[in-house]
């Protein structure tokens, strides 16, 4: 970490006494946090499947489809509570809360005082180590080897795998064990689920160089070691898994020399180039570059400290990406009592956490979001079948992961009528699509199934000969003068129309593709209020709520491309109005930050500026540079720090299928940086650089394609040939 660039990682000059100042390391299954005092270091161990058993694993979506008929009859009859009695009167059921595993706790001697102290994490690798008193203990989680390696020097040791985190329940079924082996010994914890047949169990390999271990249960004593090595699994089971067989899979990862190095040299050939591919510098200065996190996010304004966020969310969102893509906690907790259920919550965070993904060049947070949603895809046909009786797919409010039901609803929350969940999810995965230039046939898949739940449902027309959609539900706010499901929400209406021309221009020249289109023009268009703002429900007589952290009306602006202030400028105005009248509400980070995407998607600079300072300066990041969700650090949430990286991307470059947009939205108080290694959806990589007089963009395309160029200056084409590098320079913007 020099000072003649932008940080790749950050430190701390004293220990996190806290987890949620815990270094982070992952690979997208385990998790480590790296925390603790001198004499008492815990490691502590998640992964992606551990959710705890709450009876929601055996729940199902409501059947409801033969009432449906009779509620649109209602709504569209002038009935604005109607939607209240759409239920079938269960209680509110959360999804199973994630939960961490235990913590590997590592106790020494330590000396009378306060020793010299160190911790740092180095994003290009995902090694956090800490360093005091001559002792070294480094911990990384392996992408090639799935394990989490941690080597410890320092002479005596107590070692143990401790459950007993904050929240833990207290009738846990949990069994020790320990036995020494000729390089060490094993450790292993399995903890029962309360009156569940599931259970998981983790199984602690331990090399020791040098010295003496003994046994002391649960744990062990090592003593005139010269180095430790551990090296971690966890599993969630319903049988007894073969703690020996795992170990020995376990001991056969490690090199003949050098085991550590050997470990990490196999992980960091797959994390680095992952890591490196874009970088963001905001020439700042090289004093403050070299400051502890700590001491950084007492400046908000600092340059210094945005160039180092956005390094920090790329690493955790990298990190906290495989398996799934991040949960409300990304892949970390040191708490049993996790805020919403750790849930993977679909209608705003999810695609917030992951909207840098294709333009930041992280394929591998896409391909996880994809896994998560095409093994689902079955669960969502049941949605739609049970709730609407039509064919297709309903994709749920909240998972777990293990579920793709929609079980999480009430009559305050009726997210069982939010129909816009699907297509939502599969934008990032048809931006990845387009960056690329080939379509995934995965994707076409999950969209004709999209396409096909709109046939059914939309049945519905207005007097003007309008599709209707009806219930309609827009996250997770209600009209002011009307109950919580309505008719033609803004968001539905964007995400049908969206959903049926991207699933016809992934079918061409079929019949269903013509039906899919001819379906699209039937949608009703969107409608300005009275005080000129778009409206988040296009239905006369249905009034606005504007104090909401959600901007789900604006879905037409951000991620989609409906509404751009280059295609459909009134349409824009109007949006913009919209932000403009939108409250903060409860300052939730990702309120915040989705607003700031909307505004750049508005060039509007310093509205982006704005909604970033009530981040920055509202003090929303712990020490570890994850982030909380409420201002003063309160709830530990991922929202912000995994989704600032697109607010920063979005500000610099934005790009369509046709378009190039450079420093659409810059602030004033970014005027000089370099953006590399950007990726944009007409396939090129794209370098930026620019200084209060000028800007200079390296194209470097993999199609040939005519785009529009866009900046302050105005419209002009740009030709662009395969293999062949593009300069542009910008002599104002």
């Amino acid at each position: 970490m020099t000072s003649d660039g932008p940080v790749h990682g950050t430190w701390e000059p004293g220990p996190a006494t806290r987890w949620e100042d815990g270094f982070l390391s992952g690979n997208g299954r385990h998790g480590a946090l790296l925390f603790g005092d001198p004499g008492d270091e815990r490691v502590v161990v998640t992964h992606h499947t551990l959710v705890r058993p709450n009876g929601s694993e055996h729940a199902r979506p409501p059947r409801l489809a033969a009432e449906l008929p009779a509620l649109q009859d209602r709504l569209l009859a002038g009935d604005l509570h109607a939607a209240e009695s759409f239920t079938d009167r269960r209680e509110l059921q959360w999804v199973q809360p994630f939960h961490p595993a235990f913590a590997i706790r590592l106790r020494r001697p330590t000396s009378a005082g306060t020793p010299e102290h160190r911790r740092a994490v180095d994003f290009t690798t995902g090694v956090a180590r800490t360093e005091y008193e001559g002792h070294l203990s480094r911990v990384f989680v392996s992408r090639a080897d799935d394990v989490i390696v941690h080597q410890v020097t320092a002479p005596d040791l107590d070692i143990s795998l401790d459950h007993r985190l904050p929240g833990a329940p207290h009738d846990l079924a949990v069994g020790h064990g320990a036995v020494l082996t000729p390089e060490g010994a094993l450790l292993t914890l399995r903890a029962r689920y309360p009156g569940s047949d599931r259970a998981c169990t983790g199984i602690t390999l331990v090399t020791v160089t040098g010295g003496r271990t003994t046994l002391t249960p649960p744990g062990l004593r090592i003593t005139g070691a010269d180095s430790v090595l551990l090296l971690t699994r966890v599993l969630r089971h319903t049988d007894e898994p073969d703690a020996l067989a795992e170990a020995r899979a376990l001991g056969e990862l490690l090199p003949d020399q050098d085991p550590y190095e050997g470990l990490l040299a196999r992980h960091a050939e797959v994390h680095r180039p992952a890591y490196e591919r874009v970088t963001l510098d905001l020439g700042a200065d090289p004093a403050e570059r070299a400051l502890p996190g700590s001491e950084l996010l007492t400046r908000p304004d600092s340059p210094a400290l945005l160039e180092r966020l956005f390094a920090a969310g790329r690493y955790h969102l990298l990190s906290a990406s495989g398996l799934f893509p991040p949960r409300l906690t990304g892949l970390w907790t040191g708490d049993w009592n996790t805020a919403w259920s750790g849930a993977f919550t679909n209608d705003a965070n999810v695609n917030l956490q992951t909207a840098s993904a294709a333009s930041a060049a992280l394929p591998e947070v896409t391909e996880a979001l994809a896994s998560l949603i095409h093994r689902q895809i079955p669960d969502w046909q049941d949605n739609a079948r049970e709730i609407f009786g039509t064919r297709g797919v309903v994709a749920p409010p909240h998972s777990d992961g293990e579920s793709g039901l929609t079980y999480h609803f009430s009559r305050e929350y009726p997210l069982h009528v939010w129909t816009a969940g699907a297509d939502w999810l599969l934008k990032p995965l048809v931006d990845h699509d387009e960056t690329r230039g080939e379509q995934d046939p995965r994707t076409a898949h999950a969209l004709a199934e999209v396409a096909r739940f709109y046939e059914d449902f939309l049945t519905r027309v207005d007097e003007n000969g309008h599709l209707v959609v009806v219930p309609s539900y827009s996250p997770e706010n209600r009209p002011a003068n009307a109950s919580w499901g309505a008719i033609n929400a803004a968001m539905d209406l964007s995400a049908a129309r969206h959903a049926l021309r991207t699933a016809a221009a992934y079918h061409p020249g079929t019949e269903q593709a013509e039906i899919w289109r001819a379906l699209a023009e039937r949608l009703p268009p969107h409608r300005t209020n009275a005080e000129g703002a778009l409206a988040e429900w296009a239905w006369p007589g249905l009034d606005d709520t504007y104090d909401h952290r959600h901007l789900s009306h604006l879905y037409g602006v951000w991620p989609l491309d409906e509404i751009t202030p280059y295609d459909t400028p009134d349409l824009a105005k109007a949006a913009h109005r919209a932000l403009e009248l939108r409250g903060a509400e409860n300052d939730s980070a990702h309120g915040h930050l989705h607003h700031a995407l909307v505004a750049a998607r508005l060039r509007d600079g310093e509205r982006v500026a704005h909604a970033l300072g009530q981040v920055l300066k509202g003090d929303f990041f712990h020490t570890s540079l994850m982030s909380a969700h409420y201002p003063n650090r309160d709830v530990y949430n991922a929202d912000a720090a995994h989704t600032l990286p697109a607010v920063l991307v979005e500000m610099l470059v934005q790009s369509t299928p046709d378009r190039l947009v450079l420093l659409p939205a810059v602030p004033r108080a970014y005027p000089t940086g370099q953006l590399k290694g950007i990726r944009t959806r007409f396939g090129a990589e794209l370098d930026l650089t620019w200084s209060p007089h000028e800007a200079t963009a390296v194209i470097r395309p993999t199609r040939t394609h005519r785009v529009e160029l866009r900046t302050f200056s105005g419209a002009e084409p740009l030709d662009l040939v395969a293999g062949e590098d593009h300069v542009l320079r910008l002599e104002a913007w």
